[in-house]
Protein backbone atom coordinates (compact mmCIF):
# COMPACT_ATOMS: atom_id res chain seq x y z
CA UNK A 1 0.00 0.00 0.00
CA UNK A 2 1.33 3.65 -1.05
CA UNK A 3 2.24 6.24 1.72
CA UNK A 4 -0.47 8.25 0.36
CA UNK A 5 -3.34 5.65 0.67
CA UNK A 6 -1.96 4.78 3.81
CA UNK A 7 -3.39 8.24 5.28
CA UNK A 8 -6.73 8.30 3.21
CA UNK A 9 -8.41 8.14 6.42
CA UNK A 10 -7.41 11.45 7.50
CA UNK A 11 -8.37 13.46 4.27
CA UNK A 12 -11.54 10.82 4.07
CA UNK A 13 -13.92 11.18 7.04
CA UNK A 14 -15.67 8.22 8.18
CA UNK A 15 -19.14 8.53 6.21
CA UNK A 16 -22.61 6.07 6.59
CA UNK A 17 -24.95 5.03 4.13
CA UNK A 18 -27.62 8.25 3.80
CA UNK A 19 -30.15 8.24 6.29
CA UNK A 20 -33.70 8.82 4.83
CA UNK A 21 -34.56 11.90 7.73
CA UNK A 22 -36.63 11.07 10.75
CA UNK A 23 -40.03 12.99 9.91
CA UNK A 24 -39.96 10.69 7.01
CA UNK A 25 -39.10 7.56 7.97
CA UNK A 26 -41.18 7.39 11.10
CA UNK A 27 -44.89 7.39 8.71
CA UNK A 28 -43.35 4.29 7.14
CA UNK A 29 -41.51 0.75 7.52
CA UNK A 30 -39.14 0.94 4.77
CA UNK A 31 -35.17 0.21 5.41
CA UNK A 32 -33.44 4.35 7.17
CA UNK A 33 -30.30 3.79 5.44
CA UNK A 34 -29.80 4.08 1.72
CA UNK A 35 -27.33 2.63 -0.78
CA UNK A 36 -23.96 3.97 -0.87
CA UNK A 37 -22.70 5.28 -4.33
CA UNK A 38 -20.41 2.92 -5.73
CA UNK A 39 -17.44 5.78 -5.61
CA UNK A 40 -18.17 6.40 -2.12
CA UNK A 41 -17.80 2.32 -0.64
CA UNK A 42 -14.81 2.35 -2.67
CA UNK A 43 -13.62 5.18 -0.97
CA UNK A 44 -14.63 4.50 2.46
CA UNK A 45 -13.31 0.72 2.18
CA UNK A 46 -9.89 2.76 1.14
CA UNK A 47 -10.14 4.53 4.72
CA UNK A 48 -9.09 1.12 5.80
CA UNK A 49 -5.07 0.78 6.69
CA UNK A 50 -4.22 -2.97 6.46
CA UNK A 51 -3.10 -2.53 10.32
CA UNK A 52 -1.65 -6.39 9.86
CA UNK A 53 -3.35 -7.39 12.89
CA UNK A 54 -6.77 -6.99 12.06
CA UNK A 55 -8.41 -6.08 15.01
CA UNK A 56 -11.94 -6.20 12.95
CA UNK A 57 -11.60 -9.64 11.99
CA UNK A 58 -10.81 -10.80 15.36
CA UNK A 59 -13.49 -9.18 17.20
CA UNK A 60 -16.15 -10.66 14.45
CA UNK A 61 -17.79 -13.96 15.54
CA UNK A 62 -17.00 -15.07 12.16
CA UNK A 63 -13.73 -13.63 11.29
CA UNK A 64 -14.90 -12.14 7.93
CA UNK A 65 -11.35 -11.74 5.78
CA UNK A 66 -12.85 -7.81 6.34
CA UNK A 67 -9.23 -5.87 5.04
CA UNK A 68 -9.05 -8.50 2.30
CA UNK A 69 -12.72 -7.48 0.90
CA UNK A 70 -12.04 -4.12 1.50
CA UNK A 71 -9.27 -3.88 -0.31
CA UNK A 72 -10.94 -5.76 -3.32
CA UNK A 73 -14.14 -2.91 -3.28
CA UNK A 74 -11.56 -0.10 -3.14
CA UNK A 75 -10.62 -1.35 -6.10
CA UNK A 76 -13.63 -2.22 -7.90
CA UNK A 77 -14.02 -5.83 -7.72
CA UNK A 78 -17.24 -6.18 -6.48
CA UNK A 79 -18.06 -10.21 -7.49
CA UNK A 80 -14.92 -10.87 -6.10
CA UNK A 81 -15.53 -9.71 -2.69
CA UNK A 82 -18.92 -10.75 -3.29
CA UNK A 83 -17.46 -14.21 -3.16
CA UNK A 84 -15.20 -13.45 -0.68
CA UNK A 85 -17.54 -12.42 1.97
CA UNK A 86 -19.28 -15.85 1.56
CA UNK A 87 -16.47 -17.98 2.13
CA UNK A 88 -17.01 -17.00 5.94
CA UNK A 89 -20.86 -15.66 6.06
CA UNK A 90 -23.31 -17.29 4.61
CA UNK A 91 -25.30 -14.13 5.06
CA UNK A 92 -23.43 -10.67 4.60
CA UNK A 93 -26.59 -9.04 3.78
CA UNK A 94 -28.01 -9.66 6.76
CA UNK A 95 -25.39 -9.31 9.11
CA UNK A 96 -24.41 -6.13 7.32
CA UNK A 97 -27.76 -5.10 8.24
CA UNK A 98 -28.45 -6.25 11.81
CA UNK A 99 -25.03 -6.80 13.65
CA UNK A 100 -24.02 -4.45 16.48
CA UNK A 101 -20.95 -3.37 14.60
CA UNK A 102 -20.03 -0.75 16.90
CA UNK A 103 -19.79 -3.60 19.80
CA UNK A 104 -17.97 -5.72 17.14
CA UNK A 105 -16.03 -5.18 13.95
CA UNK A 106 -16.18 -1.59 13.77
CA UNK A 107 -15.58 -1.33 17.76
CA UNK A 108 -12.18 -2.82 17.65
CA UNK A 109 -11.11 -1.18 14.04
CA UNK A 110 -8.11 0.74 14.56
CA UNK A 111 -9.00 3.93 13.46
CA UNK A 112 -11.84 4.09 16.08
CA UNK A 113 -9.41 3.53 18.99
CA UNK A 114 -7.67 6.63 17.22
CA UNK A 115 -10.54 8.60 17.24
CA UNK A 116 -10.45 8.72 13.36
CA UNK A 117 -13.67 6.90 12.65
CA UNK A 118 -14.16 3.41 12.03
CA UNK A 119 -13.96 2.39 8.63
CA UNK A 120 -17.75 1.92 7.56
CA UNK A 121 -17.30 -1.85 7.38
CA UNK A 122 -21.40 -3.06 8.20
CA UNK A 123 -22.50 -0.32 5.47
CA UNK A 124 -20.05 -1.73 2.60
CA UNK A 125 -20.46 -5.78 3.65
CA UNK A 126 -24.47 -4.77 3.01
CA UNK A 127 -23.95 -2.97 -0.04
CA UNK A 128 -21.41 -5.15 -2.10
CA UNK A 129 -23.94 -8.31 -1.04
CA UNK A 130 -26.69 -6.43 -2.48
CA UNK A 131 -25.33 -4.68 -5.72
CA UNK A 132 -23.61 -8.32 -6.11
CA UNK A 133 -26.95 -10.06 -5.94
CA UNK A 134 -29.58 -7.19 -8.29
CA UNK A 135 -26.36 -7.83 -10.72
CA UNK A 136 -27.04 -11.62 -11.09
CA UNK A 137 -24.01 -13.27 -8.82
CA UNK A 138 -24.51 -16.78 -7.93
CA UNK A 139 -22.38 -18.81 -5.70
CA UNK A 140 -20.54 -21.07 -8.20
CA UNK A 141 -21.37 -24.48 -7.32
CA UNK A 142 -19.89 -26.08 -10.80
CA UNK A 143 -17.97 -28.02 -8.66
CA UNK A 144 -19.95 -29.16 -6.32
CA UNK A 145 -20.37 -32.89 -6.44
CA UNK A 146 -23.05 -34.69 -4.91
CA UNK A 147 -22.16 -37.28 -1.62
CA UNK A 148 -25.50 -39.16 -1.41
CA UNK A 149 -26.79 -38.43 1.74
CA UNK A 150 -29.70 -36.45 3.21
CA UNK A 151 -29.89 -34.00 5.89
CA UNK A 152 -33.61 -32.06 7.99
CA UNK A 153 -32.64 -28.73 8.74
CA UNK A 154 -35.69 -27.90 11.22
CA UNK A 155 -36.20 -23.92 11.88
CA UNK A 156 -35.42 -21.48 9.37
CA UNK A 157 -33.48 -18.82 10.83
CA UNK A 158 -30.16 -17.69 10.59
CA UNK A 159 -28.46 -20.67 12.38
CA UNK A 160 -30.82 -23.14 10.16
CA UNK A 161 -30.12 -21.13 6.85
CA UNK A 162 -26.16 -21.11 7.51
CA UNK A 163 -26.05 -24.53 7.80
CA UNK A 164 -27.93 -25.47 4.64
CA UNK A 165 -25.60 -23.44 2.93
CA UNK A 166 -22.45 -25.11 4.08
CA UNK A 167 -24.32 -28.85 3.44
CA UNK A 168 -25.30 -27.98 0.04
CA UNK A 169 -21.76 -26.66 -1.21
CA UNK A 170 -20.26 -30.28 0.38
CA UNK A 171 -22.88 -32.25 -1.82
CA UNK A 172 -25.41 -33.10 0.79
CA UNK A 173 -28.99 -32.79 -0.14
CA UNK A 174 -30.73 -30.48 2.24
CA UNK A 175 -34.60 -29.96 3.10
CA UNK A 176 -35.66 -26.99 5.70
CA UNK A 177 -38.77 -27.30 7.92
CA UNK A 178 -40.21 -24.56 9.38
CA UNK A 179 -43.67 -23.91 11.31
CA UNK A 180 -44.14 -20.45 9.12
CA UNK A 181 -45.19 -19.68 5.94
CA UNK A 182 -41.56 -17.82 5.14
CA UNK A 183 -38.01 -18.13 5.74
CA UNK A 184 -35.98 -16.15 8.54
CA UNK A 185 -37.59 -16.98 11.75
CA UNK A 186 -37.06 -13.96 13.89
CA UNK A 187 -35.07 -12.54 10.40
CA UNK A 188 -38.47 -11.91 9.32
CA UNK A 189 -40.87 -11.86 12.20
CA UNK A 190 -39.43 -10.36 15.00
CA UNK A 191 -36.59 -7.75 13.47
CA UNK A 192 -38.95 -4.65 12.15
CA UNK A 193 -38.99 -4.03 8.39
CA UNK A 194 -37.19 -0.35 8.92
CA UNK A 195 -34.00 -2.51 9.87
CA UNK A 196 -34.37 -5.72 7.64
CA UNK A 197 -36.77 -5.52 4.74
CA UNK A 198 -38.12 -8.82 4.01
CA UNK A 199 -37.72 -8.74 0.04
CA UNK A 200 -33.96 -9.55 1.62
CA UNK A 201 -34.74 -12.92 3.31
CA UNK A 202 -36.79 -13.70 0.03
CA UNK A 203 -34.10 -12.81 -1.74
CA UNK A 204 -31.51 -15.19 0.12
CA UNK A 205 -34.78 -17.83 -0.25
CA UNK A 206 -34.60 -18.11 -3.93
CA UNK A 207 -30.52 -18.08 -3.88
CA UNK A 208 -31.01 -20.96 -1.28
CA UNK A 209 -33.00 -22.43 -3.51
CA UNK A 210 -31.10 -21.91 -7.05
CA UNK A 211 -28.42 -23.91 -5.04
CA UNK A 212 -30.83 -27.10 -4.05
CA UNK A 213 -32.19 -25.94 -0.75
CA UNK A 214 -35.44 -27.63 -0.17
CA UNK A 215 -37.49 -25.49 1.70
CA UNK A 216 -40.97 -27.06 3.52
CA UNK A 217 -42.82 -24.38 5.19
CA UNK A 218 -45.85 -24.39 7.42
CA UNK A 219 -45.06 -27.27 8.66
CA UNK A 220 -44.47 -27.94 12.11
CA UNK A 221 -42.01 -30.74 13.67
CA UNK A 222 -44.72 -32.55 16.06
CA UNK A 223 -47.74 -31.86 14.98
CA UNK A 224 -47.38 -31.80 10.78
CA UNK A 225 -44.43 -34.34 11.06
CA UNK A 226 -43.21 -36.24 13.24
CA UNK A 227 -39.61 -36.40 14.15
CA UNK A 228 -39.26 -40.07 14.03
CA UNK A 229 -39.76 -39.44 10.04
CA UNK A 230 -37.32 -37.02 9.83
CA UNK A 231 -34.58 -39.57 11.64
CA UNK A 232 -36.12 -42.33 9.75
CA UNK A 233 -36.04 -40.64 6.51
CA UNK A 234 -32.75 -38.56 7.13
CA UNK A 235 -29.31 -39.37 7.58
CA UNK A 236 -28.40 -36.23 10.03
CA UNK A 237 -30.72 -33.68 11.35
CA UNK A 238 -29.69 -29.58 12.34
CA UNK A 239 -31.89 -28.43 14.59
CA UNK A 240 -32.28 -24.81 14.62
CA UNK A 241 -35.65 -23.80 16.82
CA UNK A 242 -34.63 -20.56 18.27
CA UNK A 243 -35.75 -18.91 21.92
CA UNK A 244 -39.29 -17.98 21.51
CA UNK A 245 -40.54 -17.99 25.32
CA UNK A 246 -40.74 -14.74 26.75
CA UNK A 247 -39.61 -13.78 30.10
CA UNK A 248 -42.05 -11.75 31.86
CA UNK A 249 -40.65 -11.50 35.12
CA UNK A 250 -44.13 -12.10 36.87
CA UNK A 251 -44.66 -9.07 36.95
CA UNK A 252 -47.72 -8.43 38.64
CA UNK A 253 -50.55 -6.97 36.63
CA UNK A 254 -49.62 -8.22 33.02
CA UNK A 255 -52.74 -10.04 33.05
CA UNK A 256 -54.48 -6.43 32.21
CA UNK A 257 -55.73 -5.87 28.90
CA UNK A 258 -53.46 -3.77 26.69
CA UNK A 259 -49.80 -5.54 28.17
CA UNK A 260 -48.55 -7.69 25.63
CA UNK A 261 -45.04 -9.50 24.86
CA UNK A 262 -42.49 -8.38 22.58
CA UNK A 263 -42.75 -10.81 20.00
CA UNK A 264 -46.41 -10.88 19.09
CA UNK A 265 -46.40 -7.22 18.81
CA UNK A 266 -43.72 -7.25 16.67
CA UNK A 267 -45.16 -10.27 14.44
CA UNK A 268 -48.59 -8.94 14.24
CA UNK A 269 -46.63 -5.79 12.58
CA UNK A 270 -44.75 -8.01 10.11
CA UNK A 271 -48.04 -10.07 9.05
CA UNK A 272 -49.62 -6.41 8.25
CA UNK A 273 -47.07 -5.75 5.92
CA UNK A 274 -46.21 -8.68 4.16
CA UNK A 275 -49.99 -10.29 3.51
CA UNK A 276 -51.05 -6.30 3.45
CA UNK A 277 -53.82 -6.66 5.95
CA UNK A 278 -54.93 -5.10 8.84
CA UNK A 279 -53.41 -4.65 11.84
CA UNK A 280 -54.41 -7.27 15.05
CA UNK A 281 -56.60 -4.89 16.60
CA UNK A 282 -55.34 -5.80 19.98
CA UNK A 283 -52.08 -3.95 19.03
CA UNK A 284 -53.25 -0.94 17.79
CA UNK A 285 -51.31 1.82 19.95
CA UNK A 286 -52.74 4.65 17.63
CA UNK A 287 -53.07 7.58 19.50
CA UNK A 288 -52.01 5.79 22.76
CA UNK A 289 -49.05 5.90 25.60
CA UNK A 290 -46.52 3.47 25.16
CA UNK A 291 -44.36 1.83 27.50
CA UNK A 292 -41.56 -0.33 26.99
CA UNK A 293 -40.19 -2.24 29.65
CA UNK A 294 -36.43 -3.78 28.55
CA UNK A 295 -33.57 -1.97 27.22
CA UNK A 296 -32.10 -4.99 24.36
CA UNK A 297 -32.56 -4.41 20.82
CA UNK A 298 -36.36 -5.68 21.11
CA UNK A 299 -36.79 -3.26 23.07
CA UNK A 300 -35.89 -1.06 20.38
CA UNK A 301 -37.58 -2.84 17.68
CA UNK A 302 -41.13 -2.34 19.72
CA UNK A 303 -40.89 1.10 20.51
CA UNK A 304 -39.57 2.09 16.69
CA UNK A 305 -42.51 -0.05 15.58
CA UNK A 306 -44.88 1.68 17.84
CA UNK A 307 -43.70 5.28 16.56
CA UNK A 308 -44.87 4.00 13.25
CA UNK A 309 -47.84 2.85 14.33
CA UNK A 310 -48.47 6.09 15.33
CA UNK A 311 -48.51 5.81 19.16
CA UNK A 312 -48.54 9.92 21.36
CA UNK A 313 -46.13 9.21 23.59
CA UNK A 314 -43.39 6.21 23.40
CA UNK A 315 -41.32 5.08 26.39
CA UNK A 316 -38.65 2.89 26.94
CA UNK A 317 -37.82 1.68 30.93
CA UNK A 318 -34.71 0.07 31.79
CA UNK A 319 -33.62 -0.78 35.44
CA UNK A 320 -29.90 -0.16 34.28
CA UNK A 321 -28.02 3.33 32.87
CA UNK A 322 -27.65 3.80 28.85
CA UNK A 323 -23.95 2.47 29.15
CA UNK A 324 -25.36 -0.71 30.46
CA UNK A 325 -28.16 -1.35 27.88
CA UNK A 326 -27.01 -5.00 26.25
CA UNK A 327 -28.82 -3.40 23.03
CA UNK A 328 -26.79 -1.96 19.50
CA UNK A 329 -26.25 1.97 20.80
CA UNK A 330 -26.53 2.58 17.49
CA UNK A 331 -30.41 1.57 17.51
CA UNK A 332 -30.71 3.93 20.88
CA UNK A 333 -29.63 6.64 18.81
CA UNK A 334 -32.14 5.95 16.21
CA UNK A 335 -35.25 5.40 19.02
CA UNK A 336 -34.07 8.38 20.41
CA UNK A 337 -34.48 10.75 17.38
CA UNK A 338 -37.51 9.16 16.56
CA UNK A 339 -38.80 10.70 19.43
CA UNK A 340 -38.90 7.87 22.24
CA UNK A 341 -38.25 8.87 26.06
CA UNK A 342 -35.92 6.86 27.59
CA UNK A 343 -36.20 6.50 31.62
CA UNK A 344 -32.72 4.90 33.02
CA UNK A 345 -32.42 3.84 36.57
CA UNK A 346 -36.08 2.24 36.98
CA UNK A 347 -37.66 -1.00 38.18
CA UNK A 348 -41.32 -1.67 36.84
CA UNK A 349 -42.69 -3.34 40.11
CA UNK A 350 -46.52 -3.81 38.88
CA UNK A 351 -48.52 -2.79 36.05
CA UNK A 352 -51.91 -0.56 37.31
CA UNK A 353 -55.07 -0.62 36.64
CA UNK A 354 -58.38 -2.04 36.96
CA UNK A 355 -59.28 -4.32 33.93
CA UNK A 356 -57.48 -2.37 31.15
CA UNK A 357 -53.86 -1.44 31.67
CA UNK A 358 -53.81 2.29 33.46
CA UNK A 359 -49.61 2.67 33.61
CA UNK A 360 -46.87 1.11 35.17
CA UNK A 361 -45.40 1.30 38.96
CA UNK A 362 -41.76 2.29 39.03
CA UNK A 363 -38.83 2.96 41.26
CA UNK A 364 -35.85 4.42 41.05
CA UNK A 365 -32.45 1.88 40.91
CA UNK A 366 -28.99 2.82 41.47
CA UNK A 367 -25.97 0.52 40.36
CA UNK A 368 -24.52 -1.83 43.33
CA UNK A 369 -20.78 -3.84 42.74
CA UNK A 370 -20.97 -6.55 44.90
CA UNK A 371 -18.34 -7.41 43.09
CA UNK A 372 -19.82 -10.42 41.68
CA UNK A 373 -19.35 -8.93 37.73
CA UNK A 374 -22.03 -6.54 36.25
CA UNK A 375 -23.28 -3.91 38.62
CA UNK A 376 -26.85 -4.77 40.02
CA UNK A 377 -29.44 -2.39 40.14
CA UNK A 378 -30.26 -2.00 43.91
CA UNK A 379 -33.82 -0.13 43.99
CA UNK A 380 -34.01 2.96 46.35
CA UNK A 381 -36.65 3.14 49.14
CA UNK A 382 -39.04 5.74 48.99
CA UNK A 383 -38.74 6.68 45.42
CA UNK A 384 -41.82 4.90 43.93
CA UNK A 385 -43.61 6.60 40.98
CA UNK A 386 -46.26 5.74 38.35
CA UNK A 387 -45.93 6.19 35.12
CA UNK A 388 -49.16 6.20 32.90
CA UNK A 389 -50.02 4.54 29.71
CA UNK A 390 -52.36 2.53 27.97
CA UNK A 391 -50.42 0.34 26.72
CA UNK A 392 -47.30 -1.91 27.79
CA UNK A 393 -45.22 -4.34 25.76
CA UNK A 394 -42.88 -6.59 27.77
CA UNK A 395 -39.59 -6.92 26.30
CA UNK A 396 -37.30 -8.68 28.99
CA UNK A 397 -36.06 -11.34 26.47
CA UNK A 398 -36.56 -14.69 25.84
CA UNK A 399 -36.11 -18.17 26.73
CA UNK A 400 -35.65 -21.60 25.33
CA UNK A 401 -38.79 -23.64 25.31
CA UNK A 402 -37.69 -27.43 24.47
CA UNK A 403 -40.51 -29.17 22.16
CA UNK A 404 -41.88 -32.69 23.62
CA UNK A 405 -40.01 -34.60 20.83
CA UNK A 406 -36.80 -33.31 21.79
CA UNK A 407 -36.68 -35.07 24.75
CA UNK A 408 -38.42 -38.11 23.46
CA UNK A 409 -35.54 -38.42 21.08
CA UNK A 410 -33.06 -38.40 24.03
CA UNK A 411 -31.81 -35.18 23.30
CA UNK A 412 -30.57 -34.05 26.55
CA UNK A 413 -30.67 -30.08 27.99
CA UNK A 414 -29.82 -28.08 30.72
CA UNK A 415 -32.39 -26.86 33.28
CA UNK A 416 -32.49 -23.87 31.78
CA UNK A 417 -33.98 -25.91 29.01
CA UNK A 418 -30.70 -24.63 26.07
CA UNK A 419 -29.30 -27.85 24.18
CA UNK A 420 -26.10 -29.37 25.18
CA UNK A 421 -23.96 -29.90 22.40
CA UNK A 422 -20.39 -30.64 21.93
CA UNK A 423 -18.12 -31.82 24.35
CA UNK A 424 -15.89 -35.27 24.89
CA UNK A 425 -16.51 -37.54 22.20
CA UNK A 426 -18.31 -35.41 20.44
CA UNK A 427 -18.01 -33.26 16.82
CA UNK A 428 -19.03 -29.28 17.19
CA UNK A 429 -22.72 -29.02 18.22
CA UNK A 430 -22.94 -32.78 18.36
CA UNK A 431 -26.19 -33.79 20.72
CA UNK A 432 -26.25 -36.49 22.90
CA UNK A 433 -27.94 -38.36 19.90
CA UNK A 434 -25.47 -38.86 17.68
CA UNK A 435 -27.05 -38.01 14.31
CA UNK A 436 -28.51 -34.67 15.61
CA UNK A 437 -26.59 -31.54 15.59
CA UNK A 438 -28.19 -28.24 16.81
CA UNK A 439 -26.92 -24.65 17.03
CA UNK A 440 -28.03 -21.14 17.96
CA UNK A 441 -30.09 -19.84 20.63
CA UNK A 442 -31.33 -22.85 21.16
CA UNK A 443 -28.04 -23.85 22.74
CA UNK A 444 -26.78 -19.67 23.73
CA UNK A 445 -29.71 -18.88 24.93
CA UNK A 446 -31.46 -15.38 23.48
CA UNK A 447 -28.10 -13.99 21.20
CA UNK A 448 -26.81 -11.97 18.12
CA UNK A 449 -27.91 -13.45 14.97
CA UNK A 450 -23.85 -13.42 13.65
CA UNK A 451 -23.17 -16.20 16.64
CA UNK A 452 -26.37 -18.26 15.21
CA UNK A 453 -24.76 -18.01 11.61
CA UNK A 454 -21.65 -19.19 13.63
CA UNK A 455 -23.27 -22.33 14.66
CA UNK A 456 -25.20 -22.95 11.41
CA UNK A 457 -21.79 -22.74 10.23
CA UNK A 458 -19.91 -24.74 11.96
CA UNK A 459 -22.15 -27.33 12.37
CA UNK A 460 -22.41 -27.94 8.68
CA UNK A 461 -19.16 -28.85 8.40
CA UNK A 462 -18.66 -31.05 11.08
CA UNK A 463 -22.21 -32.68 9.46
CA UNK A 464 -20.29 -32.53 5.92
CA UNK A 465 -17.24 -34.58 7.35
CA UNK A 466 -19.01 -37.21 9.61
CA UNK A 467 -21.18 -37.91 6.49
CA UNK A 468 -18.17 -38.06 4.12
CA UNK A 469 -16.19 -40.36 7.10
CA UNK A 470 -19.13 -42.67 7.02
CA UNK A 471 -18.84 -42.84 3.46
CA UNK A 472 -15.13 -44.08 3.62
CA UNK A 473 -15.94 -46.88 6.19
CA UNK A 474 -18.73 -48.56 4.48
Amino acid sequence: MSDESLFRFIDIPRQMPRRVPVKVRITGHDEIYGDFLPDDAGEQAGRCIDCGNPYCEHACPLHNYIPDWLKLVRNGHLTAAAELMHQTNPLPEVCGRVCPQDRLCEGACTLEQGDFGAVTIGGIERWVTDQALRQGWRPDLSRVRSIGRRVAVVGAGPAGLACADVLVRNGVEVHVFDRHEEIGGLLTFGIPPFKLDKQVIRMRRRVLEDMGVHFHLNTEIGIHRRFEDLLDQFDAVFLGTGAYRAIDGELPGRELRGVHAALPFLIANVRRILHHQPLDPRFDVAGKRVVVLGGGDTGMDCVRTAIRLGASEVSCVYRRDEANMPGSRREVQNAREEGVNFLFHRQPLRVVGDTQVEGVDLVETRLVDDGTGRARPQNVIGSETVLAADVVIIAFGFQVDPAEWMDQAGIEHLVSGRTITGGEGRLPHQTSHPRIFAGGDMVRGADLVVRAVLDGREAGHAMARMLRAELQAA
